[in-house]
């Protein structure tokens, strides 16, 4: 009996390594194809990943709040068109003021016609969606304009995802200090440092493959090794308080988008700071 059982749960483990394994390698075609061709595919690519993903964060929050989901899919619109037309920064805290005051506005509907107002979690939330899912993926978009952006993009994608898949294994092979244990007790120091070496050794990688100046993909390597980690910590909170333990459905193995991508939307918005801003 025992051992059947023993059977059964390894074969579902089996079955779930195959799922993750297989739906990791469609969205990593699909992205390193869209970093290839660039263009209108690429900016249709993250501007779906983009909504979709707002889409799911805004599902957690309303477990326990209330979010205005019409404002904040219609300011997430705005953001990633003025991502495809205007090149001036301005346009998107117009957005973001804009938007504040259509929730203000709301609220104050509510108020008078209910008897009772949601604004102080309702802004905050609306807001929290797009500062914290559809910029940054505005600024995946616009580092494919830069004249090394595929080359960055490959970096960004290559140094998360093997951070990501080494920090998973190496965890569940050597894991026995906890990283943070009241947000996500599986997730281990081995694994978090596991994860960064794979990544400064990927992005070293790319760069002898490609013969580049080392020292800015190392540290690119390094970046992405520390911020994709938090940036996944930070999605394993917004889940321990929703009490659920995936973001969506979306994707066979790994939950919704935004588990997928949270790595990523922290570390490409410090490659773009990193790259666009400052040098």
């Amino acid at each position: 009996m025992l051992k059947g059982r023993g059977v059964s749960v390894r074969y579902k483990l089996d079955d779930e390594l195959l799922k993750r394994t297989v739906s990791g390698l469609v969205l990593a075609v699909a992205f390193i194809s869209g970093i290839y061709v660039g263009g209108i595919y690429w900016q249709l690519l993250c501007s779906a990943a983009a909504l979709l993903s707002l889409r799911e964060y805004y599902g957690l929050l309303s477990i326990h709040f209330h979010v205005s989901k019409g404002i904040g899919f219609g300011a997430a619109i705005a953001i990633l068109s003025a991502t495809w037309c205007s090149t001036r920064a301005e346009i998107y805290l117009v957005i973001l003021v804009v938007s504040t005051f259509a929730v203000f506005i709301c609220e104050i509907i509510r108020r008078e016609l209910k008897g009772y107002s949601t604004a102080l979690h309702n802004v905050g939330g609306t807001l929290s969606g797009l500062l914290y899912v559809v910029l940054p993926w505005s600024f995946i978009i616009q580092l494919r304009f830069n004249p090394l952006g595929p080359i960055l993009l490959l970096a960004l994608f290559a140094c998360t995802w093997s951070c990501d898949v080494v920090a998973f294994f190496a965890g569940k092979r050597w894991g026995r200090a906890p990283l943070s244990p009241a947000v996500s007790p599986k997730k281990t120091w081995e694994g978090f440092f596991s994860g960064l070496l794979a990544s400064i050794l990927c992005a070293t990688f790319i760069a002898y493959a490609l013969t580049l100046p080392p020292f800015p993909l190392v540290l690119m390597g390094i970046l992405v090794g520390i911020a994709g980690q938090l940036g996944d910590l930070s999605e394993s909170l917004l889940k321990r308080e929703a009490g659920v333990k995936d973001s969506g459905h979306l994707i066979p193995g790994h939950g919704g988008l935004l588990d997928r991508f949270d790595s990523i939307i922290l570390s490409g918005t410090l490659f773009y700071l990193l790259f666009e801003l400052l040098f």
